[in-house]
C-alpha cells in the first residue's frame, strides 16, 4: 500500500471522547446496579448459544457455573456438549429456548456465526440476561451501535470475547503507551496470517441434501436464503461469505487491533480506504490493504492527541496449487518492519507495530499480551518487563485477578455476581466501539471506494450506496 496514495485533513473533533475515555481503560465510573434474577449470591445459570468449535471451550470456561440450557442448529455436532452436561435442555432455536426457560437464564454465551450475533444478543439483553457474546461483537456498524445502547438501556453486564483484554500484558501496554514512552504514536501497523478459510471464490451451483439433525433455516437466519452445500458454509468456513462473516477484519481485528486502539484513544476514523485483490460480492478477497486515517481528537483528560493512521494487511498472493488460498506475503513495506526483522530473525506471521515520535512497540501475538519496546537510539526491541522506560510508569488499570485461561469469563462472571458491568474491560461499551472501526473497513472492501465517515451520524458522506453494507436488510421474520 502506497501511504502517498490515502491523505486526510486532521479535523478537531470531540465526538466520542466518552468511548475513548473507557477504551482508555478508565473503569471507575458510576454505573447502576444489576440486579440477577434467580440465583442472587449462587452460580450464574448460563445458557450457550452455539456451542460447537468456540463455543464450546467457552462454556467449558464457564462450567464452574450452573449451565441450563445449550442451543445450537447443529444437534450431530453438539452431542459432546450435551453428553458431557447432561442437565441441561437443549433447544435448536434460541426463541424457543427463552420462551421455555427463560426465566431460569441469568446469562448467556454467544458463538455463533458473525451474522446472526446481534440477533441473538439484542434478543438476551431486552430480556435482561447478561451476556458474553464472541467477537466480532456483530456484522454491521448498526448492529454494533443497537447492542452498546441496549446495553446501556438494560444495565447488563456484557463482554465481548477478545481474551486478550483480561491480560496484564495489554493493559500494562496500554499505560507505557499513555504514558508518553514512545511519544505520540502516529502509525500503526498490524498484519495477520489470515484468512485460514477460502477467500475470493464465487458461489458455488446447485444444492446439497441439509445433514439430519442440522438446521439449515435457522443457521441462516436474518441472511438471503440460499442453497445448502456442503462444506462451503457450515462449519467455520463462513467467515469468508460478506452475507455470514466479516473475513479476516471481522476474525482477527477485534484481537490484534485492541490494544492499540484501547492506547491510543481511537475514536471515529475521518477515511478508511482499501487496497484489495478480487471483491466478487460474495466473499471478502484473498488480501487487502486498509488505511484507517484518525482524526486529531482528544484523550480521557482533555489533551490533545494527534493525527494517527492505522494500517491493516491480511492475505497474500494466491498459492500455486490453489487460487483461493494466500502465501501470507501481504505485510508492511519493509523498510517498516526492518527494527523488527532484525529483532526475530524474520516478521513473523501476524503482528503490531507503533511507531511514536521516540520509539517503538512491537507486538508479536494476536491478543496484545506480551510487547517490546525499541527507542530511538537503542539498538533492539527489549522486553516491557526489561526496559527501564516501562519500569518507571505507574499501574493505573485494575488487573484481572484471575490468571487463568479463563480470565476473560471470570471477569464477566465476577462482575454479574457483583452487579458491577464496568468491571468488565471489554463490554459492550467499549467493544461496540472497536468493532465499529474494523467493520469499516468491510465497509470499504465492499464499497470499493475511500470512505469519507460521518462517525456522529453513522454515514458514508461521500458513499451513499454503503447504507445496505452499514445497515443489513433482513430476511423476513428476522428483524432485530
Amino acid at each position: 500500500m502506497k501511504q502517498s496514495l490515502f491523505k486526510s485533513e486532521a479535523k478537531t473533533r470531540r465526538e466520542f471522547l466518552k468511548t475513548t475515555a473507557l477504551a482508555a481503560g478508565a473503569i471507575t465510573f458510576g454505573m447502576p446496579a444489576v440486579v440477577r434474577g434467580q440465583n442472587l449470591n449462587s452460580k450464574v445459570s448460563i445458557a450457550g448459544i452455539g456451542i460447537t468449535g468456540k463455543g464450546r471451550s467457552d462454556l467449558d470456561a464457564c462450567s464452574g457455573e450452573n449451565i441450563v440450557a445449550l442451543c445450537d442448529v447443529d444437534r450431530k455436532r453438539s452431542q459432546e456438549l450435551i453428553a458431557k452436561y447432561p442437565n441441561a435442555k437443549f433447544y435448536a432455536d434460541f426463541r424457543k429456548m427463552f420462551d421455555a426457560i427463560g426465566k431460569s437464564i441469568d446469562a448467556v454465551n454467544i458463538a455463533t456465526p458473525d451474522h446472526t450475533h446481534a440477533l441473538i444478543a439484542s434478543h438476551a439483553i431486552r430480556l435482561g440476561k447478561h451476556v458474553y457474546c464472541q467477537k466480532p461483537l456483530t456484522q454491521t456498524i448498526y448492529e454494533a451501535r443497537l447492542l452498546r445502547d441496549l446495553a446501556r438501556e438494560h444495565k447488563v453486564v456484557t463482554q465481548m470475547g477478545n481474551q486478550g483484554s483480561a491480560a496484564d500484558g495489554l493493559r500494562r501496554a496500554v499505560e507505557v503507551i499513555q504514558a508518553g514512552v514512545i511519544g505520540h504514536a502516529r502509525e500503526v501497523h498490524v498484519w495477520t496470517n489470515r484468512p485460514i478459510w477460502p477467500q475470493g471464490c464465487p458461489r458455488p451451483a446447485g444444492s446439497d441434501p441439509v445433514p439430519a439433525d442440522f438446521d439449515w433455516d435457522l443457521w441462516l437466519g436474518p441472511a438471503p436464503a440460499r442453497p445448502f452445500k456442503k462444506d462451503t458454509y457450515h462449519p467455520f468456513v463462513w467467515r469468508g461469505w460478506v452475507d455470514f462473516g466479516t473475513g479476516a477484519l471481522g476474525d482477527m481485528a477485534c484481537h490484534t487491533v485492541n490494544m492499540p486502539f484501547r492506547a491510543l484513544q481511537l475514536g471515529y476514523p475521518g477515511t478508511i480506504e482499501a487496497e484489495c485483490s478480487d471483491m466478487n460480492g460474495e466473499t471478502y478477497p484473498l488480501s487487502s490493504k486498509i488505511r484507517f486515517d484518525f482524526p486529531m481528537r482528544f484523550s480521557a483528560k482533555n489533551d490533545v492527541i494527534p493525527a494517527s493512521s492505522l494500517w491493516w494487511y491480511d492475505g497474500g498472493k494466491p498459492k500455486a496449487d490453489n487460487p483461493y488460498r494466500h502465501d501470507e506475503s501481504c505485510k508492511p513495506a519493509k523498510e517498516i518492519t526492518a527494527d523488527v526483522e532484525a529483532f526475530r530473525g524474520e516478521v513473523p506471521r501476524s503482528g503490531c507495530l507503533i511507531i511514536g515520535a521516540k520509539g517503538q512497540i512491537f507486538s508479536p501475538d494476536d491478543y496484545g499480551t506480551e510487547f517490546f519496546i525499541k527507542l530511538t537510539g537503542e539498538d533492539k526491541f527489549r522486553f516491557y518487563k526489561n526496559h527501564p522506560a516501562a519500569e518507571a510508569v505507574p499501574q493505573s488499570i485494575p488487573r484481572n485477578p484471575s490468571k487463568s485461561g479463563d480470565g476473560q469469563h471470570s471477569e464477566w462472571i465476577t462482575a454479574i455476581k457483583d452487579t458491577k458491568p464496568e468491571t468488565c474491560y471489554s463490554r459492550f461499551e467499549i467493544a461496540a466501539s472497536l468493532t465499529e472501526i474494523m467493520l469499516l473497513g468491510c465497509v470499504a472492501l465492499r464499497a470499493g471506494k475511500k470512505i469519507e465517515w460521518d462517525g456522529p451520524n453513522m454515514r458514508a458522506t461521500n458513499a451513499p450506496e454503503a447504507k445496505h453494507f452499514i445497515k443489513r436488510h433482513n430476511r423476513s421474520g428476522w428483524s432485530i
